[in-house]
């Protein structure tokens, strides 16, 4: 995330007309800050946080259709045994 900061502020400053580059530490400086303030406001996660909850929701899915096929296994058993008990 510091490494995107960095390279959006560079861009900005890039953008820049030539006579107020001489200001280069102080405008990168400011716009990292205002970045980080106003990104600060956002709700964002890390890309280490997604990938893990992307993980936990991947195997929750995985259980849950085994539980579906399970419930299925069992309907049918039960359906089975009373079609022929009746």
């Amino acid at each position: 995330m510091e490494n995107r900061l960095d390279d959006i502020a560079r861009r900005l400053f890039e953008s820049l007309p030539p006579a107020f580059r001489s200001l280069q530490r102080d405008l990168e400086a400011n716009f990292r800050a205002v970045l980080r303030a106003n990104l600060s406001r956002l709700n964002l996660v890390s890309r280490d946080e997604f990938d893990v909850q992307a993980r936990v929701l991947e195997r929750s899915r995985a259980k849950l259709e085994a539980l579906e096929a399970r419930v299925a296994e069992l309907e049918a058993a039960r359906g089975a045994g009373s079609a022929t008990s009746g």
